[in-house]
């Protein structure tokens, strides 16, 4: 048997060391490559977050990714339907208006026919800066 961790150890000591939620974990782990320690340190210097979902439809979904963004204490969005995910974006201080445009134009799109979503965001824990 290798000396190596499964990706469920590796997250479960990311959960007991950082209290957050699998599903950050999972993000977190994913982002350093796997490295336990590299997703510590992400975690760190990210302070605090949680996750929360909303449900919406079609055109509805992009107009709560806008207003999610103006809110200032977003961190992460992902669109979810039934086939799988449909918007990944990190969302940091300073990225707004044109660097957003593209990716919100084609996502409005794609939401449109899209008939029933979930929307999770990541947030920071306390008021926006």
């Amino acid at each position: 048997m290798g000396n190596g961790l499964s990706e469920l150890e590796k997250i479960d000591i990311l959960r007991e060391r950082a209290g957050v939620s699998y599903a950050e974990a999972k993000a977190v782990l994913d982002e350093a490559g796997g490295d336990v320690v590299q997703a510590l340190i992400k975690l760190e210097q990210r302070g605090r977050s949680h996750v929360e979902w909303i449900q919406a439809r079609g055109a509805e979904v992009l107009e709560r990714i806008k207003a999610l963004i103006r809110e200032g204490n977003v961190r992460h969005i992902r669109v979810r339907t039934r086939e799988g995910v449909l918007l990944d974006l990190p969302v940091t201080a300073g990225v707004v208006g044109a660097v957003l445009a593209p990716y919100l134009a084609i996502f409005g799109a794609l939401a449109a026919i899209a008939t029933n979503c979930t929307i999770e965001i990541e947030r920071l824990d306390g008021p926006p800066s």
